[in-house]
């Protein structure tokens, strides 16, 4: 049997409109850039992958532009003409030429698997040592900043069946208003929902002592990210008062930034984001580092479109237990689709298909109508 090769990697990106503007502590979003990546081998098979970041440079070091031109004049071409099905081998030898990229290296890995999968006719949690289960418990985040409008969306939530965790993003406003916002929800809601903050690293030190203080005393689940991530001695002194968890979010860059944290007893919670560790396989690794030291686990999002979120939760589903559930409601954000089989929401989960790879193809008119030209 001949081997199988790489034929070429193309990186597309495209723009969608959201449902509303999505308000972070750096940035509002007013639609959501995703680049999709369609590797494709000589035995015909397609793979898709997805590499997807918030508001463009805003949040992190990669861009959509930037990761589309890295892996058109580097990463691509260092994998064509290389074994399709040695996944391991192609992920080392872009590890070894190229430093960080772990987005683009995400969506790269993603199309390998999906290739894959879809070869072997496994799905892609099979590959990836076999799920433990079927669904992933899905958060909603409530980001209109207005509090009414955000009480009335999460009822709606709870009455179709769809939500009944609920993360607020804040930091971005005066800190007691942020905590009255809060509150104020959690009063309305009660115990029919679990209530989270992300701060986004939009607190000071001395601001967040107080404020973990009076959301932990007022029924708020999990922090998330409330302090800079370079602030590590902050972080410790944090993860040690506060009253709710402390999760770990901007501050994971990498699988060795997550080995330092569980080190450094800086969190109590990891949130796991294939694209921010460079992979599917990649944010196992880091689950098993916070599984040794003894680090709860969340399934987080970079808000992906329908194949980045089924990438994620295909690595999700094998983990042995997701303390807080995961945020995989990226695809719910979007008011438009460019794949024929939307990922299926209902009794408060994401279901993750069982067919080969990703369980995902493209709607090829859909992908040309909103490609960037």
């Amino acid at each position: 049997m001949s081997q199988v090769l790489i034929e070429s990697i193309e990186a597309i990106i495209v723009d969608l409109p959201t449902i509303r503007p999505h308000k972070l502590a750096m940035h509002t979003m007013q639609h959501q850039t995703l680049v999709v990546i369609r590797l494709r081998c000589t035995d015909g098979i397609e793979g898709l992958g997805e590499s997807t970041t918030i508001g463009g440079l805003a949040y992190g070091n990669e861009s959509p532009e930037s990761i589309k031109q890295n892996i058109d004049s580097y990463l691509g071409p260092l994998l064509v003409g290389q074994d399709a099905t040695n996944i391991n081998a192609c992920m080392q030898r872009l590890d070894k030429a190229a430093k960080g990229n772990t987005f683009a290296k995400s969506g790269i890995e993603s199309a390998l698997l999906d290739a894959q999968g879809k070869r072997l006719g496994l799905a892609v949690s099979e590959l990836l040592g076999g799920r433990v289960r079927d669904g992933l418990e899905v958060a909603w985040t409530l980001a209109s900043g207005d509090t009414a409008k955000d009480i009335a969306e999460a009822e709606q939530m709870l009455d179709l069946r769809r939500h009944r965790i609920f993360k607020l993003k804040i930091g971005a406003n005066e800190v007691s208003r942020d905590l009255q916002h809060v509150i104020a929800i959690k009063r309305a809601l009660g115990e029919r929902a679990s209530v989270r903050v992300d701060v986004n690293q939009g607190w000071d030190e001395s601001q967040a002592i107080r404020a973990c203080q009076v959301l932990g005393d007022n029924g708020i689940d999990l922090i998330e990210q409330p302090i800079s991530r370079i602030n590590r001695a902050g972080q410790v002194r944090l993860n040690q008062r506060s009253p709710a968890p402390i999760m770990a979010d901007e501050s994971i860059e990498s699988v060795e930034d997550a080995f330092s944290l569980a080190a450094d007893g800086a969190a109590s919670v990891f949130a796991l984001k294939i694209a921010k560790n460079g992979g599917p396989r990649a944010v196992l690794r880091t689950a098993q580092i916070a599984e040794a030291a003894g680090i709860a686990l969340y399934g987080g999002t970079m808000l992906e479109g329908a194949i980045g979120t089924l990438a994620s939760a295909h690595a999700f589903v094998t983990l042995h237990q997701l303390t807080w559930g995961t945020e995989l409601f990226g695809p719910l954000l979007l008011t438009e689709e460019i794949v024929s089989e939307a990922p299926v929401y209902r009794d408060f989960q994401l279901h993750v298909p069982r067919t080969p790879g990703l369980g995902l193809s493209l709607d090829e008119e859909r992908l040309a109508f909103f490609r960037r030209k």
